[in-house]
């Protein structure tokens, strides 16, 4: 379980865009059964405002709407249960202690490791490199 980080949102393949509104429905369960996701990967989602959470679905709602994937209403309705009258956060700031050059990277070669086991084909993942190269990163860096 991850939460992505949020530059990658427009290049992650459709079974990682998919897995992370399931996911995001399994972490919203968690919180309104327990209190907390309980996932080492994700628990920094309680170091924030739910605002972060319920924008972060909504911007990924948006993207897989966009490619015409569909996202279930009873999901988006137990994520943003989590808070009434919840704000959206302008994307760029959404979990903005999390979402550093550190984690993007931790991210990215998490995609990598799958492009090169064969869960990724070479044209997505070449989208995700110009994404990162998008974000500042060189060559070097991300090879």
């Amino acid at each position: 379980m991850r939460i992505w980080h949020t530059a990658l949102i427009s290049v992650l393949p459709k079974e990682q865009l998919v897995a992370q509104w399931r996911e995001l429905s399994a972490i919203a369960g968690a919180i309104q059964k327990n209190g907390t996701p309980n996932h080492l990967l994700v628990n920094f989602v309680l170091d924030y405002d739910y605002d972060h959470f319920i924008s972060y679905a909504y911007y990924l709602r948006q993207e897989m709407t966009k490619r015409g994937y569909r996202t279930m209403d009873s999901v988006w309705k137990k994520i943003i249960s989590l808070k009434s009258n919840w704000k959206l956060i302008p994307f760029n700031e959404i979990y903005e202690n999390k979402m550093d050059t550190t984690y993007l990277k931790i991210c990215y070669f998490n995609l990598k490791e799958k492009y090169l086991c064969g869960g990724i084909n070479k044209d997505i993942f070449f989208n995700i490199t110009h994404k990162m190269k998008e974000e500042g990163f060189t060559l070097e860096e991300i090879f």
